[in-house]
């Protein structure tokens, strides 16, 4: 199923190095990684139906793919599962948002499509083609973030008409040409690939849909990628979501970025409280219904929502901003009411 598939035991890496590590390969295998077992309860209360005592009744697959902004954390979620679930093997990729709907979850052949932009209708009409159902699950806020080289001390606060000219289908070819103060130097492009929910985002909502995107650039699903382009060249720029930023921000500098009222750095307080514009915005997972029948998948669902407040793994581990009590609680619901409707 996957398509870079290289699976690695976590319990001997901490989880931020296994993250990163992870993300760099661009897909990871989580099975048999503990010897903890647990008694299942099911009742969506984060203790999945383990007891934490190493005993376990669930077992299975579960196949997830979808976008690399979502990997990250969708990973440390399922390595946490594992400690009471190690009969359950689950495998994830980071294939992009729509590479992951079209190539994978609307064919019937994933459990759940990360996505950092919401479902489009064409992917919608492939899923109903097929006869997937799916759910849409609030994972996160992310503040999308523009990096350039630590050498770089002349871009470090750009509006977001600069970004534009660097990054549309007629792009800028030297950063003198975006502010005639900035050096007569090529720009180097990396960027997410035109699979990727993150590339759509930034055309919505930096660029325009008639300005496009400039194809003269480094493409890539692989974020690890990105951040070390960036730091090899002093006249590099590249894009991706906060939480590979977090995992090497003393490698990068995150651009400041002013959507007309001033530079606005990006962070997990600036886009908690609205002030990262336009660059804030929501991640994304989709499992299918029928998927949900079978308990191991729906308690692994329950499981994930019920940590998408846990302020230790989602921000301080990966990087993102953690949903509020309430929009858990409706996600739960929803949740409930799917698996609900897939068990009878």
């Amino acid at each position: 199923m996957t398509d870079n598939q290289a699976g690695r035991p976590v319990d001997a890496v901490s989880r931020r190095k296994f993250i990163a590590a992870a993300g760099g390969a661009g897909a990871v295998a989580l099975a048999g990684c503990t010897e903890e077992t647990g008694e299942g309860n099911g009742n969506g209360d984060g203790n999945g139906s383990g007891n934490g005592n190493g005993q376990s009744s669930l077992s299975g697959d579960i196949q997830i793919a979808g976008s690399s902004t979502v990997f990250p954390l969708m990973s440390a979620v399922a390595e946490d599962f594992q400690r009471d679930h190690s009969e359950v093997n689950i495998d994830i990729s980071s294939t992009g948002s729509g590479g992951g709907f079209e190539n994978h979850f609307c064919p019937g052949n994933t459990d759940f499509n990360n996505a950092s932009r919401a479902i489009k209708e064409e992917e919608e009409q492939m899923c109903a083609d097929s006869g997937v159902e799916w759910i849409e699950l609030i994972a996160a806020t992310d503040a999308l973030t523009v990096v350039i080289n630590n050498d770089n001390d002349w871009a470090t606060e750009m509006t977001v008409e600069e970004i534009a000219q660097i990054w549309e289908s007629d792009a800028a070819e030297t950063w003198s040409d975006v502010n005639s103060d900035w050096p007569d130097e090529e720009i180097e492009r990396y960027g997410a690939d035109d699979t990727s929910g993150t590339y759509d985002y930034f055309i919505e909502n930096i660029m325009g849909e008639d300005r496009g995107h400039t194809d003269d650039y480094q493409a890539t699903e692989q974020d690890n990628t990105i951040a070390q382009g960036v730091q090899g060249s002093e006249y590099a720029i590249g894009y991706f979501g906060f939480a590979y930023y977090y995992q090497n921000s003393d490698q990068l500098t995150a651009v400041a970025i002013d959507d007309g009222n001033g530079p606005v750095e990006p962070s997990l307080e600036t886009a908690s409280a609205g002030e990262y514009t336009p660059l804030s915005r929501s991640l994304y997972t989709y499992p299918s219904v029928s998927s949900l029948g079978e308990e191991h998948v729906a308690e692994f669902a329950r499981y994930f929502v019920e940590q998408t407040t846990n302020r230790e793994l989602v921000a301080d581990d990966v990087g993102y901003v953690p949903l509020t009590d309430e929009q858990q609680s409706e996600q739960m619901s929803k949740l409930e009411d799917a698996i609900e409707e897939a068990q009878g």
